[in-house]
């Protein structure tokens, strides 16, 4: 029996956190939760265990980075890999979410192969 592996899939856009989902759960064992922005991530956060946190950065609320600062200050979840995946192409946006301790940052519109190969390679999957 394949291990479980629980995803956190954070983003504003239904169709957006629909489609990441979709490109996780063909990866054997995973089980995707969703919310629709920070505040409600990270309060999913703190009732369960999470291997891997994907995130959107433009969010209502609580956005991205506050969201990974966060995650990254909370003792629990301090080592869980963050993927950022945003509309935010610009270098310095990139910098300032791996510097706050994501492990990724991918931009849309991006494939369900790159965010499967990215999430493989952080989880040490095969």
């Amino acid at each position: 029996m394949t291990q479980q592996i629980r995803a956190l899939v954070v983003d504003d856009s239904q169709a957006m956190r629909r489609s990441i989902m979709y490109a996780l759960q063909r990866i054997s064992g995973m089980v995707c939760t969703e919310a629709q922005d920070g505040a409600e991530g990270l309060k999913k956060l703190t009732q369960g265990r999470f291997d891997l946190v994907l995130t959107d950065i433009n969010m209502p609320l609580m956005d991205g980075l506050k969201l990974i600062h966060h995650i990254r200050q909370a003792t629990d979840h301090r080592g869980v890999p963050i993927v950022v995946i945003t509309t935010e192409g610009a270098a310095a946006d990139r910098e300032r979410a791996m510097n706050l301790g994501a492990s990724a940052y991918l931009v849309k519109p991006v494939q369900a192969k790159v965010v499967m190969d990215t999430v493989r390679d952080l989880l040490k999957l095969d």
